[in-house]
């Protein structure tokens, strides 16, 4: 249903994970006989989690540890890893920083250019460790990094971007030809952010295997203060869930993943996303908030240090507990911010699911 703004404009009502509530059934079941496991492509997780690639969140060493506790932990290819041989004195140094020279700084380190060695050397960590390996680019450097990526022996590719649609038009560059990279390639890709049906149709329509719903990076996003942009989740992970239905209608029964990418800080969020469509999140803040994580309890993206126009900036969130006790734990708060797992299993419990996929069909209510 439209709302009048004014009389020249209307607009839909859209809701975000704090304007919902799940309602609990008239059944409810043992935790313990709940799964969480989740497949995408040939990649069997025992919990339906990704890491955001973030510096601030996933190191190769971060993710190493979280692909051996279950998830998947995806390594930005453009960050700190793979511009500077060791980037510990870069981190310590963004933990330093004060005010908004911290912007300026983080523009400075990151102007150094990418070296493909070093994405090779990361990515081949990761696969020495026998962890499933996730790289993600950019799309404005997919198409100059994308062979290197795939012959270090990413397992899969994710593509993320602030806003990444199917149909970029620019009269000063040849831009990336989706469907043409998709088909291309031997190995699954990710790709996102996108916030409505009809835009996740069209990326479901290049191939992907998965989308990235949202803008990711909430707790360090400025886009909305900038650029006046912003994704509702709650409406926007339930539309994209929609588009899902009706390109597995479409292409005759293939499936492409829905990922909440974005405004995922404690664990009700978590439930919240799954319950409106999600078959998994990539999670940001939580893993930021880790004593292994890179960012030492501060937290940043890619918009961060964007060269012109930043919609992002660092924030500190501090750090709660372990990687394990983040997902796992026992967790020692009651915000939400640790045993992001145990709350999801009981989520289910509770309401009487013990599938992810049934778990999406549970009642929801708006607050």
């Amino acid at each position: 249903m439209e709302i009048e703004i004014g009389r020249a404009k209307r607009g839909r009502r859209a809701y975000a994970f704090d304007d919902i509530a799940i309602v609990p059934s008239r059944r409810t079941r043992d935790p313990d006989d709940v799964s969480l496991a989740w497949q995408i492509d040939a990649y069997r997780f025992d919990i339906p989690v990704m890491a955001a690639p973030m510096d601030s969140v996933m190191s190769p060493e971060t993710a190493i540890a979280l692909g051996r506790l279950g998830g998947l932990g995806v390594l930005d290819l453009e960050g700190l890893w793979t511009r500077y041989d060791d980037p510990g004195s870069m981190l310590d140094e963004v933990a330093r920083m004060r005010g908004h020279d911290a912007t300026r700084r983080l523009q400075q380190m990151y102007a150094k250019p990418v070296r493909p060695e070093l994405v090779r050397d990361r990515l081949q960590q990761m696969r020495d460790a026998g962890v499933t390996v996730a790289g993600a680019l950019s799309p404005q450097r997919t198409a100059k990094l994308a062979q290197t990526v795939v012959e270090s022996g990413v397992d899969l590719f994710v593509i993320r971007g602030t806003t990444v649609s199917a149909e970029h038009v620019s009269s000063n560059s040849e831009p990336l030809n989706l469907k043409d990279f998709i088909y291309e390639l031997d190995v699954p890709v990710i790709v996102g952010g996108c916030a409505t049906h009809q835009a996740a149709l069209h990326l479901m329509r290049t191939g992907a295997a998965g989308v990235l719903v949202g803008f990711g990076g909430g707790a360090a996003h400025t886009t909305r203060s900038v650029l006046g942009l912003a994704v509702p989740m709650a409406t926007a992970v339930a539309d994209v869930a929609a588009a899902r239905r009706d390109y597995l209608d479409e292409s005759g029964g293939r499936y492409v993943h829905v990922i909440a990418d974005g405004s995922v800080g404690r664990s009700g969020d978590v439930a919240k996303a799954i319950a409106c469509g999600a078959d998994a999140l990539m999670v940001g803040s939580p893993f930021a908030r880790a004593a292994e994580a890179p960012g030492a309890g501060f937290h940043w993206g890619g918009e961060a240090w964007h060269a012109d126009l930043p919609r992002g900036e660092r924030v500190e969130i501090g750090t709660v507990g372990t990687l394990e006790e983040v997902l796992f734990g026992p967790s020692s708060t009651a915000d939400g911010t640790m045993n992001l797992i145990g709350a999801l299993r009981q989520s289910l419990a509770t309401t009487g699911y013990t599938e992810l996929k049934d778990f999406q069909r549970v009642e929801i209510v708006v607050q």
